[in-house]
């Protein structure tokens, strides 16, 4: 049989080392929600509420629409690729800064896409990168704050050709 881990395989055991690592940060009941979340939609590709999307990390803290800009093209012609661009309004000092970006998919397999760990050394809480998307779809971006409190944003973007569709392997 074969020893080696397939990118799917790996790509999952290096998101819960990392959720681990922060699970002091978490909380032991937050972080469960979240590796239930990451493990549980392996499989599954279908369109999730903004509660199913949003909950597993947010508990029962306060959450706000404002403070986060989330720029998605509108249209992305290729899924594999889709730019994103996100920016949290936050002073970013010791006393009051962001320490978690979670960007959440609607639709993929894996619902958490990334998860970005931040403080007061960070200087700014603005994120360019790059992201898989499995059809048309809401993102969510959440950012938690210092003080326990999450803002967040969403965007919707329509796909013409989907990533995921072979479930990452």
């Amino acid at each position: 049989m074969n020893d080696l881990l397939n990118r799917r395989d790996f790509l999952n055991h290096c998101a819960q080392t990392s959720l681990a690592a922060s699970g002091l940060l978490l909380g032991a009941e937050a972080l469960a929600q979240v590796d239930k979340l990451t493990l549980s939609g392996l499989a599954e590709s279908r369109l999730r509420t903004f509660d199913e999307m949003v909950k597993p990390f947010v508990v029962n803290q306060p959450l706000v629409k404002e403070g986060v800009s989330l720029t998605l093209p509108t249209l992305a012609d290729n899924g594999h690729l889709v730019p994103l661009h996100l920016k949290v309004d936050s002073p970013m000092t010791e006393a009051s800064h962001v320490t978690h970006i979670y960007l959440v998919s609607q639709r993929n397999p894996v619902p958490l896409m990334c998860l970005f760990v931040l403080g007061p050394w960070n200087g700014r809480a603005e994120i360019n990168t790059r992201v898989r998307l499995s059809g048309t779809q809401m993102v969510v971006a959440l950012a938690r704050l210092s003080d326990g409190t999450f803002r967040y944003q969403t965007q919707e973007v329509a796909v013409t050709e989907a990533a995921c569709v072979d479930n990452g392997t």
